[in-house]
């Protein structure tokens, strides 16, 4: 028995790996890429980049303002995150099939929430860029539906894997709703939420450089600036301080996940 599980599980690995180098090929023939030249521009690209993208002494003058743009950049992802786990909570409490109210609301919900959720940050941007123009504003709410999105689909399978049996407790004591999602869900369900909280956070920092090559706002900005106007020392000083700045945050975000998990 044991022989023929692994014997299907290795047909279904070949499956796999022959159906993607048929995508792949496809793609290849479709798109015209000529996969021999990609690789031989490799050592060009790498020697271009050490001989002139890096920081110099010169450059190093604008690192005050590279780290006021990088601030703001950080500060809208976390309002974003944080603002949007709030609704997300909301939504995913009538959602859930362990504590929506009834059907049509918790359909409703998850249907709000699969539409922003399937809809990509950058999409967001361009979209809200007509009514919001180039600005903060418009990087903040592409940011927030993103994270509301997601985190509504976090939390809703979150609140139906851990939460189930002491709702079921609850219930069977004739507790009332509020008291069933403020004693048993919220409490049960937090440190799972912090965690992907925390993740969309990280998630957010590195697409908010993308978004802000979109709004003209933030790092993504910066660095679109100094770039086009051939200032490859400083556009690299803006790489490293966002490398750096993902790198902290990253290490913060798993030790506060080692501490509450």
């Amino acid at each position: 028995m044991q022989a023929d599980f692994f014997a299907k599980k290795r047909k279904s690995s070949l499956r796999f790996f022959v159906v993607l180098a048929a995508i792949t090929i496809c793609a290849i023939i479709m798109t015209e890429y000529n996969v021999v030249k990609g690789f031989e521009s490799l050592p060009r690209a790498v020697t271009w980049a050490l001989g002139n993208f890096y920081p110099t002494q010169e450059s190093l003058v604008k690192l005050p303002n590279i780290l006021k743009s990088l601030v703001e950049t950080l500060l809208v992802s976390i309002a974003a995150t944080t603002i949007g786990a709030v609704f997300a909570i909301l939504f995913a409490i009538m959602g859930s099939n362990t504590t929506k109210i009834n059907g049509f609301f918790g359909s409703i919900s998850r249907g709000i929430a699969t539409i922003f959720r399937n809809i990509d940050v950058a999409a967001w941007a361009m979209i809200l860029l007509f009514s919001f123009g180039q600005s903060s504003l418009t990087g903040y709410f592409a940011l927030f539906f993103g994270s509301f999105g997601f985190l509504t689909r976090a939390f809703v399978e979150t609140i139906d894997e851990v939460s189930e049996g002491s709702v079921e407790a609850l219930r069977a004591t004739g507790a009332n709703y509020f008291s069933i999602i403020f004693q048993s869900v919220i409490p049960s369900s937090l440190p799972q939420m912090i965690s992907w909280v925390l993740f969309m956070i990280e998630t957010n920092i590195r697409s908010a450089t993308l978004i802000g090559l979109l709004t003209g706002s933030g790092i993504g900005f910066t660095f679109n600036l100094y770039y086009k106007s051939l200032n490859y020392d400083i556009a690299s000083l803006v790489v490293i301080t966002i490398v750096v700045s993902i790198l902290l945050i990253e290490s913060i975000s798993n030790y506060v996940r080692r501490v509450i998990l």
